[in-house]
């Protein structure tokens, strides 16, 4: 019985796969197509994008929330950048300062910071050149509807096209605020609570009785701020190209892609100090880190309502031993235009 249901289940696969490829007549056709436009350098100038989700797993706090990014491409000399993102509210989704609220032992009064980033930056292209290429378009009708597009491979066009690259030179600068575990940095430092100190030199308890006569550890949450600089390069693919196929829809890549590399440089990164029974508790005893570095990429599209996505790791100036981060983030909409409002006009 299992071998009949075995053997059943083979001719099964093998007519479906028969008539399946039976179906495919267009895999060994040839297409033919007409350029509409191949133009890598007639992009928009101006492209602003709202950023509903980002996502940052940060050794310093762990966030989520929103943003707005706007860059602008100044002829072929130069572009620039400006970043801004915050979190939505502590329990959605700012971690740290979350557990501040509700972890902070009793008697400590700081009030936990709100995660805030900001970033201006300008990329100068030392390097700003077109090379020949090749794209892939997917081949589509509009007849492949539903379960017929779902259910099938999709062929590919390989279309030669223009490409523009960009080697960038990168400065700008970086500020940002969030609350911190002291705990746990200290922890890593080989530092305690009372190496955290008044003016009188008396160090923070190590734990404390709680109502029901229980000792918990004194856990103490704080507040850092950095602002700093960072230089690095980049390389720049950009892509403007759009070709009408012979019996399928049109195809277009206008891809905007950057891979990019930068030294971070924080001169200050502070941290408030602890306030604790109307006393304040400094924190420089805990060591910070001033050099970090990051890699990551950032891509758009030519479009004058579009999407947009990056990421990027690395080590970020921030306290010893809680440098680390990595982020994901998605801009939509993102509105893009080329700023040119004339018309050219002619006397009767």
């Amino acid at each position: 019985m299992k071998v009949k249901i075995l053997v059943s289940c083979i001719l099964a696969i093998l007519i479906h796969s028969a008539y399946g490829q039976g179906d495919r007549k267009d895999e060994n056709n040839a297409v033919t197509f007409e350029e509409l436009y191949d133009e890598p350098y007639l992009v928009n100038k101006l492209f602003i994008g709202v950023q509903p989700l980002y996502g940052e797993v940060f050794a310093t706090n762990v966030n989520a929330g929103f943003g707005v990014e706007a860059s602008y491409y100044y002829k072929n000399k130069m572009d620039f950048k400006a970043h801004f993102r915050k979190t939505y509210s502590s329990s959605f989704y700012d971690f740290t300062r979350d557990l501040a609220s509700r972890n902070n032992a009793p008697g400590i009064t700081t009030k936990p910071e709100v995660f805030n980033y900001y970033e201006f930056g300008g990329t100068y292209h030392f390097k700003d050149f077109e090379s020949t290429g090749k794209t892939k378009m997917v081949l589509y009708k509009s007849s492949y509807k539903g379960n017929i597009w779902a259910s099938r491979v999709p062929l590919q066009a390989v279309v030669p096209c223009k490409v523009r690259k960009i080697y960038g030179a990168r400065l700008g600068a970086i500020i940002w605020n969030s609350t911190t575990d002291l705990s746990r940095a200290m922890k890593e430092q080989g530092l305690t609570n009372a190496d955290l100190t008044t003016s009188e030199g008396v160090g923070l308890p190590l734990n404390y009785i709680d109502a029901n006569g229980q000792t918990r550890d004194f856990n103490v949450y704080g507040n850092i701020y950095s602002t700093g600089l960072y230089v690095g390069g980049s390389m720049a693919w950009i892509r403007n190209i759009a070709v009408s196929f012979d019996k399928y829809e049109e195809g277009i890549d206008d891809g905007m892609l950057t891979l990019f590399f930068d030294i971070q440089y924080a001169p200050a990164v502070n941290l408030d100090p602890i306030v604790y029974q109307n006393a304040e508790y400094s924190t420089k005893a805990l060591d910070t880190r001033a050099v970090g570095f990051r890699a990551g990429i950032d891509g758009k599209f030519n479009r004058q309502l579009g999407w947009a996505y990056g990421g990027e790791f690395g080590y970020r100036p921030s306290l010893q031993g809680r440098a680390f981060y990595a982020m994901l983030k998605i801009s939509f909409p993102i509105f893009g235009t080329n700023l040119n409002y004339k018309v050219e006009s002619f006397a009767k």
